[in-house]
């Protein structure tokens, strides 16, 4: 088996994976890479291989960073199949389409061709395949896999790719995707995986941790309460799929019981919108405290004052509503989306608040708001920031170095090697060395291009 790394590495983005093995030839994720703009120039290489020779993608989530180039593959010769859960499929198909507005609009900008277009996107899904948790699949004679629950995003997965060696040997090469935080508002513990030859892990927050689920709560609330006190907009940058949904049930919890003064809460992005109806279609997939909630509240998205606005209109509309109010919108990372123009409107103002609650990849808007930049640049004007910056690390989707570290042990027996990927290089280096101070398991941080033989 040969594993050659083209995304993820030494950043968060662009996942991409290439298996080779007796003939077969499997990606692993095919994602989009993520800088200062929505679409990175990276986007534009050609793929180091031929799509035409790609017999299957086995995708982890639907996040674009790890979905989003699938159309790419479509558009020059890609005719597999791409497998994965019910529900990452279903999101995938909004992600896609919702993306590809986005890249016309960066296109038109920078006067750049469509690195896909909504053909590309119709004949991709076309090739779709679901695939449940737990459920054996069969790609070649010596290939199998099965998909486990990452506890991610909703039908986000764990890839267990079983194979049979030169030596007849059995073999197995574990792709975490991307971990859950848990405990999780609506999704499940993540999976145990009790055995593995080979773990391509991810380490997105592999140097730090988060708050726990009450801290984030309190966080949240305090901040709600002094915007509002102030006479202020508050801003929530959030990724359309999980973050935004968390949030919700969060402030659901807050408006019902009174813990907090009733305000206009308007939630501005057509696709968590659309991704909030999804979610409902996929219940089952919750957690069992989740599903008791619903039986008691039959919408855990939905609360008195929540404006859901799907066209554009209906955002420009939020504009002339008096503050207090809170806004939720997307991008996540404040590099695309209605959230920008939000930004560009109210971050000079000294009674507002621009709340982040998911990681900020580096160049990024949202990572130079994290930062705490004096002067920002939003579709080319320079605006001064003098709103309130505020940061919870609890409403992350990804594991934290206590999470991972404990994730691994169950399989640290049998481990020959973990790759390390999605990262940036301090975090990697800060989680590698853990892994070697409390497991003293071997540690590659692949460079892009960088191809491995496995036993």
């Amino acid at each position: 088996m040969k594993i050659t790394f083209l995304g993820a590495t030494g950043q968060v983005t662009g996942s991409n994976y290439l298996l080779e093995h007796k003939g077969t030839k499997i990606l692993i994720d095919c994602g989009l890479f993520q800088s200062g703009f929505f679409n990175d120039q990276k986007n534009y290489e050609p793929f180091h291989f031929k799509p035409s020779e790609i017999n299957a993608v086995i995708l982890t989530h639907a996040h674009i960073d790890h979905s989003g180039r699938v159309p790419v593959l479509a558009k020059y010769g890609f005719k597999g199949k791409v497998y994965a859960t019910p529900p990452t499929l279903d999101f995938a198909r909004i992600l896609l389409l919702d993306s590809l507005g986005v890249l016309e609009k960066e296109a038109i900008h920078f006067g750049h061709d469509l690195i896909y277009n909504e053909k590309d996107v119709k004949n991709v899904v076309e090739l779709f395949e679901n695939v449940a948790y737990d459920t054996k699949k069969i790609i070649s004679n010596d290939i199998s896999f099965h998909l486990r629950d990452a506890g991610h995003i909703l039908g986000s997965a764990i890839i267990e790719i079983a194979y049979t060696n030169d030596k007849s040997e059995q073999k197995k090469i574990v792709f975490s995707g991307d971990l859950g935080n848990y405990p999780n508002l609506i999704l499940r513990r993540t999976a145990e995986i009790n055995k593995a030859d080979y773990l391509v892990m991810e380490s997105t927050y592999g140097g730090s941790e988060h708050e726990n689920m009450e801290s984030r709560k309190a966080i949240l609330k305090a901040t709600i309460e002094e915007t509002i006190h102030r006479g202020g907009v508050l801003m929530i940058p959030a990724f359309a799929i999980e973050r935004t949904q968390e949030v919700l049930i969060e402030i659901n919890e807050l408006v019902e019981h009174n813990k907090i003064p009733r305000v206009p809460i308007f939630l501005d992005s057509p696709l968590a919108i659309k991704a909030t109806h999804l979610f409902k279609k996929y219940e089952s997939y919750f957690n069992n405290e989740t599903k008791k909630v619903i039986k008691a509240d039959d919408d855990i998205f939905s609360f008195p004052g929540l404006q859901s606005c799907l066209t554009t209109d209906e955002s420009k509309k939020i504009n002339h509503v008096p503050p207090p109010k809170i806004i939720i919108a997307g991008s996540g990372m404040s590099n695309g989306g209605r959230i920008v123009h939000h930004e560009q409107l109210y971050l000079s103002d000294p009674k507002n608040t621009l709340l982040i609650i998911g990681y900020q990849a580096q160049g990024t808007l949202g990572r130079k708001l994290a930062n705490k930049e004096k002067i920002v640049k939003i579709h080319g004007v320079e605006v001064e920031v003098r709103a309130t910056i505020k940061k919870i690390g609890g409403y992350s989707a990804h594991a934290d170095q206590t999470q991972l570290i404990n994730w691994i042990k169950p399989m640290h027996q049998t481990l020959n090697r973990i790759f390390l990927i999605h990262g940036e290089p301090e975090t990697m280096e800060s989680l590698s060395a853990k892994i070697h101070q409390e497991l003293t398991l071997k540690v590659t941080v692949p460079i892009l291009g960088e191809s491995f033989d496995l036993e």
